[in-house]
């Protein structure tokens, strides 16, 4: 038998953070575009203007990766994870499907039940319930866990309706633009991003960090080239890690501020991102001086992989705040 190979390469990697997420804002905002135009043309010849999709649906475990994963791409969708049994959950959900039905088509509301389909449940983690969770564009978004009076909840759901709009262009069927709303017109590609997304996708990761700086040098406020680079310069960190000896070096070696950097590297690679940033905060918070610095800008830099609007960001945000401050 041959020794299973513990290094990690660059292809493996790209399919662990999910890179797609580098483009899928502008063809996420391609495909909202879309659906503008299509709305418009609807009013202004007097059709009648919906979603086109149920707005309230319970999901199973075989109809997951259709209603939940592939509609995202197209609205946000939160799923609401109940049982029968839980109290709380019977005060939560339809607090839910009033405010989906209110929404008419800027959210789908997907409920399941976490009884019938553990399988769902333990691969996002649910340790209790009611657990409101959002996926778009294929992206998990966090959301609450536990029982939220309905104001609180709208607040929310506003915050996810502005984040799918404003980082993936994604709108939903909800309500159709003014007879007179201007409709933009589509933005070609920029070659060099495209060169960048390119180099990414085909693993060249020093030709990608240095493709994406070079939009970045022409265009500093390039959300989705900082995303891109970002993304590329943690996986050229990664590559060729030694799983296991990064994670033994982590677990021997709190005090190990290189350790600690790798090990945060290496869980958000696999998607444990509160891991990932909890190990990072914690790192700042006992150290000081160069290391307290080497600590907090790698976190920094791990923010921008995920996204600032993101609920996980956020949180972590604040709690470096407190170790800080």
């Amino acid at each position: 038998m041959q020794p299973r190979n513990t290094h990690l390469n660059s292809a493996a990697l790209r399919g662990a953070v999910d890179l797609a997420a580098v483009k899928a804002a502008g063809e996420a905002a391609q495909k909202a575009e879309q659906a503008r135009v299509e709305r418009a043309r609807q009013v202004e010849a007097g059709e009648a203007v919906g979603p086109g999709y149920q707005l309230v649906l319970d999901v199973t475990e075989e109809t997951f990766e259709e209603e939940v994963v592939q509609r995202s791409t197209e609205v946000p969708v939160v799923v609401d994870f109940w049982a029968e049994w839980c109290g709380p959950c019977k005060q939560l959900s339809p607090i839910l499907e009033r405010l989906a039905e209110e929404y008419a088509g800027r959210i789908v509301l997907a409920k399941i039940d976490v009884d019938a389909n553990q399988l769902i449940a333990q691969q996002f983690g649910i340790q209790g319930i009611p657990a409101v969770m959002a996926v778009v564009a294929g992206q998990l978004v966090p959301l609450f866990q536990g029982a939220e009076n309905e104001a609180n909840v709208r607040k929310i759901l506003d915050q996810l309706i502005a984040v799918a709009e404003q980082r993936f262009g994604i709108v939903g069927g909800g309500a159709a633009p003014a007879d007179d709303a201007p409709v933009a017109p589509r933005r070609p590609e920029d070659p060099a991003l495209a060169a960048a997304h390119e180099a990414l996708d085909t693993g060249d990761l020093p030709g990608a960090i240095q493709a994406y700086q070079n939009v970045l040098a022409d265009q500093p406020g390039n959300a989705e080239a900082q995303l891109g680079l970002a993304q590329a310069q943690l996986l050229h960190r990664v590559a060729g890690f030694d799983v296991q000896a990064v994670r033994t070096a982590a677990a021997q070696g709190p005090a190990d501020v290189r350790a600690q950097l790798d090990a945060a590297d290496l869980e958000l690679v696999g998607g444990h991102v509160e891991d990932a940033f909890g190990r990072l905060v914690d790192t700042v918070g006992r150290t000081a001086g160069a290391d307290r610095d080497a600590a907090r800008l790698r976190l920094l830099e791990l923010f921008e992989v995920i996204g600032p609007d993101d609920p996980r960001v956020v949180a972590a945000r604040t709690a470096l705040a407190r170790v800080l401050f």
